[in-house]
């Protein structure tokens, strides 16, 4: 096993997401996390920062190049309340920064219903 896997293939979880987030279930105050808010590393001097395995398993993920919070939270194979809880603790730390999600523009692909119904019937299809 790796150190990029949080899970054992055959035991199930290793340390519970309550843990990892000491209890949390939100991010900190201040630090609002969507699915699709975009997440940037923040470049420091200071060298590695003194964070731990979960937070700079996430760090890493995010210093290979801005990345959508949900595939984050794919990548890193945690659950995404406890990536927005650690997002907001790297945030907070000035160490990430988290930007909202574009709007789609009035008119864009979301506001197509016709796109729309393509989308749902290649999703039955698969």
């Amino acid at each position: 096993m790796t150190d990029d896997h949080w899970y054992e293939d055959e035991t199930g979880p290793m340390v519970r997401p309550y843990t990892v987030t000491r209890g949390r279930t939100r991010p900190v105050a201040g630090h609002t996390v969507d699915l699709m808010s975009q997440v940037t590393a923040v470049r420091t001097e200071a060298g590695p920062p003194g964070v731990d395995h979960a937070r700079a398993a996430l760090l890493d993920l995010v210093h290979r190049g801005p990345r959508p919070v949900v595939e984050l939270a794919a990548d890193a194979d945690l659950p995404l309340t406890v990536v927005r809880v650690l997002l907001g603790d790297l945030a907070e730390a000035g160490l990430v920064r988290i930007d909202e999600p574009r709007p789609t523009p009035p008119g864009g692909p979301a506001a197509d219903p016709e796109f729309l119904r393509e989308i749902v019937e290649l999703l039955r299809r698969i």
